[in-house]
């Protein structure tokens, strides 16, 4: 008998955050108003689903690989496909309305399920996919949310700096989740893998900086302090330990919370 918790491990919601955060990065730098934008949200929440089940659907189709990961063992590759299609569907209906607004949204839409898709099927291939989750995940989910808001440039030169920090922040979490569990970038060697963690959390940082000294905003602050973890956890060329994936995720939803209780503070001053 299948427990209550395995069936939300299946959908895997700690980690709705990685697209969730982005757009609630938009609303917040940009003064919008939370309600205004929640189908979006929420569309993408039904995304994240649908990626994660996904990526499960090719893992159980693999008789070895399902017998390594326990959240999918009891399921069939169908059965979990059933969950991705639906909640595909469930999402898409919820981006109608801003893609009748605003026809571009359409498209970007199109590129950011296009980039998963690819994702899915070649995660093996390491930074290339790295880079395909940080454009999907990171960057046009902010996009589409500063184009429903009207605001014109879509990119301010100043939202650049924010940008690649959120960018570099999301691409040192994924090298090191895939660090943890052996996947694609464990191709390259152990020192090579030390190497680009550390590379990246410099670059973290010191665009970090650069982007609250232009923004002007001391909030952003904790953003150019977490990749002294990653360098600390990667002072060694050596795996990290598995815990080190679980904060991650933990942290990820701090950050989810964080921008919430930013969002909310503006809100109510306002």
């Amino acid at each position: 008998m299948i427990r209550v918790s395995k069936r939300l491990d299946l959908l895997r919601l700690g980690y709705t955050f990685s697209v969730l955060v982005p757009c609630l990065l938009a609303i917040y730098l940009h003064n919008l108003i939370l309600w205004d934008y929640v189908d979006i949200i929420f569309g993408f929440f039904f995304y994240a689903i649908t990626g994660n089940t996904l990526n499960d659907v090719l893992d159980a189709g693999d008789p070895e690989e399902i017998e390594t990961i326990e959240r999918i063992k009891g399921f069939t590759w169908k059965e979990i496909l059933s969950i991705s299609i639906l909640s595909f569907i469930f999402g898409s209906m919820l981006f109608i309305r801003t893609i009748i607004e605003n026809w571009i949204n359409g498209v970007v839409l199109f590129i950011i399920i296009v980039l998963v898709v690819i994702y899915c099927f070649q995660k093996r291939i390491p930074i290339v996919n790295q880079i395909f989750l940080g454009v999907s995940h990171v960057f046009l989910p902010y996009l589409m949310i500063k184009i429903d808001s009207g605001l014109t440039p879509i990119i301010d030169p100043r939202e650049w700096f924010l940008m690649v920090t959120f960018f570099a922040f999301a691409f040192t979490g994924q090298i090191v989740h895939e660090a943890v569990d052996g996947d694609a970038i464990t191709l390259f060697s152990l020192k090579t893998q030390q190497i680009i963690v550390i590379i990246s959390s410099i670059a973290t940082i010191g665009v970090g900086i650069a982007a609250i000294v232009v923004l002007q905003d001391i909030y952003f602050i904790p953003f150019c302090l977490i990749p002294i973890g990653s360098i600390y956890v990667f002072r060694k060329a050596e795996r990290p330990k598995p815990g080190v994936k679980e904060v991650g995720i933990v942290l990820g939803n701090i950050i989810l919370l964080y921008f919430l209780v930013l969002i909310v503070i503006k809100l109510y001053a306002s």
